[in-house]
């Protein structure tokens, strides 16, 4: 297969689509009077302008983000969370029952849901059982899923989670280009912990690979996950398209104003991640400890992935103590894992408490 272009990678359909225009998007100057989107003139929230519509572009939002987290200006999307960016990309490049997505199998369970709901395929390369890259293998899949045509269906899309959920692990960026480039449809690395990490962020690429697409996210190291907030970073022509297909006012006001307001506290988030990192060590030795723990993973994120003996019945115990872990051990390449997110310190010693008074 030849190299495409963007635009030939996406449906049809998309690549001429033209946007929904709401009145927000088509005023942006300053008015005291608005008779324009049919909003109700009543403001019954006290007086927060909870009547009127957001702005649809995030244009306070975005400034805040790429002057806080030093993303590229003008090559940002902002998203109800980073499951409507996953979504809005692969409606944007797969077209239903003809193409199809490639995982780096076991990796966030999201991927393959949204595939399924938009009708689209989905193809596996399992990782090792350290949960690294297979290069080899990842080089003979490249060249497989590389022959189709956008006529015929293809591979579209590649989803690297980088750290990875569930295993934790960072993967190299020398790694993730080698993989960008031999695929020649479209890279979607998800670092949604990459916060977390001490490995660079994929950011750095985008200039080398056009074809790649980052995802970032407000919920975990800047504690918004009630929030919603999501961020797409890729070259203008993915980026513009993005914002034509989203929904027109796809985050509220009140998100992004939260939004700004906790990205004013960068200072006071950068000191928790390194608390959070020191947590995460401190429970991952206790853990080591406990006569059934059969392997504690190497981690980059705010969770660690532990093997045990019987993972079903350490999850019912827990949680007869209210104390909730996740089970992964019907993830594919996860047998006998369990998911344990670092809490509080109080919270984290609850849990090795009751994991250290238990015995089977």
């Amino acid at each position: 297969m030849s190299d495409y272009t963007i635009r030939e990678l996406m449906r049809p359909n998309i690549a001429s689509l033209v946007p929904y225009s709401s009145a927000r998007n088509e005023f942006t100057g300053v008015a005291n009077v608005f008779l324009d989107a049919n909003e109700n003139w009543r403001d019954y929230a006290g007086g927060r302008g909870l009547n009127r519509y957001p702005d649809p572009q995030h244009r306070a939002l975005k400034k805040k983000i790429t002057e806080v987290m030093g993303l590229p200006e003008g090559k940002v999307v902002i998203g109800n969370g980073s499951d409507e960016m996953i979504d809005v990309l692969i409606r944007i490049f797969c077209c239903p029952r003809k193409d199809k997505i490639l995982l780096m199998s076991p990796t966030y369970g999201a991927y393959e849901v949204f595939a399924n709901i938009n009708d689209v395929g989905v193809s596996h390369c399992q990782l090792r059982d350290d949960f690294s890259f297979d290069v080899p293998r990842m080089e003979t899949i490249c060249h497989l899923v590389n022959n189709g045509a956008p006529a015929t269906g293809m591979h579209k899309m590649l989803f690297i989670c980088s750290p990875n959920n569930p295993s934790g692990n960072s993967f190299p960026l020398e790694q993730i280009a080698m993989v960008a480039n031999r695929f020649k449809g479209i890279t979607v690395v998800d670092e949604a912990y990459i916060e977390f990490s001490e490995h660079p962020s994929a950011v750095s690429l985008l200039e080398e690979i056009p074809r790649l697409v980052i995802l970032r996210t407000l919920s975990k190291s800047w504690a918004l996950a009630n929030v919603r907030v999501g961020i797409a970073i890729a070259n203008h022509e993915i980026i513009d398209t993005m914002h034509k297909v989203k929904y027109p006012y796809n985050l509220s006001g009140v998100a992004q104003e939260l939004a700004i307001e906790v990205l004013d506290h960068a200072d006071e988030v950068k000191r928790q991640v390194v608390e959070i990192r020191q947590e995460r060590n401190r429970v991952a030795q206790r853990l080591q400890a406990i006569s059934y723990v059969e392997q504690v993973f190497p981690s980059d994120a705010n969770f660690l992935l532990v093997r045990v003996t019987e993972p079903d019945l350490l999850c019912e115990r827990l949680r007869l103590q209210g104390i909730i872990i996740r089970n992964r051990s019907t993830v594919r390449g996860c047998l006998g894992c369990v998911r344990i997110t670092i809490g509080s310190r109080t919270e984290n010693d609850t849990l090795l408490d009751a994991m250290a008074r238990m015995e089977w």
